[in-house]
Parts: C-alpha cells; sequence; structure tokens
C-alpha cells in the first residue's frame, strides 16, 4: 500500500530537480502543456493542498470538493487556490510547492485508513489521495523539467505503485516511468495506442 513516506519521497525528488534550475526563465512553456512553468508549478502545488483539504473535515464530503473558490491569474492559466508571490522568486515558488505536499503528508498520515473523500475520478481514501499527489508531482515535474531542459527520470518504484493504485488496466510488464507516460497520454508506449485522454481509478480496490 502507498505510504505518506512514498509521497514524501516523490516531492522532495521533484524539488531536487528543480532547485538547480532557479534562474532559469521559467515562464517558457512547461512541455507541450499551454501553461507555463511557472503556472505549471503553482497547479501543482494547489493539487497538493487540494488533496490535503479534501481529507481535512472530520467528515469529508462525498458529492463535492470542500469549497475553497479556484481562480486563474489569466485566461487559460491554471484555475488554483494555491499561488506563489513572484516576488519570492523560483525559491519561494518551491517553497510553496514543498509546503503543499508537507500538508497532504501529513494529512495522509494523520486520517485513519476508513476515511473516504470526494475526487471526481472516484471518493477516495487517505492512500488513493497520496497516489493522486504521487502521481501529479511525478508527471508535473516531468512537464517543468521537459521546459527548463532539465533531466527527469524517477525511479520505478514509485512509478510502480502509482499505476497499481490509480492504472490498473495499464500493462504491468513494461519500464514504470515510461507506461506512467502513456498512461497520462504524454508518451508513446510500444505496442499500445497512443493515450488521448485519460483519467485514473481513486476508488480503493
Amino acid at each position: 500500500m502507498l505510504t505518506a513516506d512514498d509521497l514524501d519521497h516523490v516531492v522532495q525528488l521533484s524539488l531536487a530537480t528543480l532547485r538547480p534550475a532557479e534562474p532559469a526563465d521559467w515562464d517558457v512553456p512547461a512541455g507541450t502543456l499551454e501553461w507555463s512553468c511557472w503556472e505549471t508549478a503553482e497547479h501543482l502545488a494547489d493539487d497538493l493542498f487540494a488533496y490535503a483539504a479534501q481529507l481535512g473535515p472530520r467528515t469529508p464530503p462525498l458529492d463535492r470538493q470542500v469549497p475553497f473558490v479556484w481562480v486563474a491569474r489569466r485566461l487559460g492559466g491554471p484555475e488554483n487556490v494555491t499561488f506563489a508571490d513572484r516576488a519570492a522568486g523560483v525559491t519561494g515558488l518551491l517553497e510553496v510547492v514543498e509546503a503543499c505536499g508537507a500538508l497532504l503528508v501529513a494529512m495522509v498520515r494523520t486520517t485513519p485508513p476508513s476515511v473516504r473523500s470526494h475526487h471526481s475520478f472516484g471518493a477516495s481514501d487517505p492512500a488513493g489521495f497520496a497516489a493522486m499527489g504521487m502521481v501529479e508531482t511525478l508527471v508535473h515535474t516531468h512537464d517543468i523539467a521537459s521546459g527548463l531542459g532539465l533531466p527527469w527520470t524517477p525511479p520505478a518504484d514509485p512509478c510502480g505503485k502509482v499505476l497499481t493504485r490509480l492504472f490498473p488496466e495499464a500493462p504491468a510488464d513494461t519500464d514504470r516511468w515510461q507506461t506512467l507516460l502513456w498512461a497520462t497520454g504524454r508518451a508513446d508506449l510500444p505496442s499500445h495506442p497512443r493515450v488521448t485522454s485519460w483519467r485514473w481509478h481513486g476508488t480503493p480496490p
């Protein structure tokens, strides 16, 4: 089963990869996304925050998100609750990502495994929200690293855990990282059709 430690490990790997790019132009597109690298990092932080928030109420909602107000700062940009202060630079941006990741890690550690909370891809448990945070971190770090020209090849173990938990229909005999990129529509996988529309299965098995 996925744990808070798995999520924390992935977030720290992401930060270690992105911190050396502090002087780079973070307003370039993030890989194939229409968002910039800065916007994608804010979106990642917001995902981690939102998943933590879903586990926050004593009785989490099963039919809706916790009702924060999500707004976009520009037409076509990500709708977030969480934004980073531009005056704090990339160091501040990554600090926001780390803080939001820590919130989700803490909520996964302290929420009873029997708890369920709403997600549009299926009401999930704390381990499921950890997996969601991991896949967001893994693939959006890929997007940002692609835009900034950074190498990013995460270990097979967390990728495999995410695939098992959220993408049970994905092939099991292929490279784990390449398969996760394929499952999220970001790469080809030999002998398998390109994924053009995707979702994960958040409901606990």
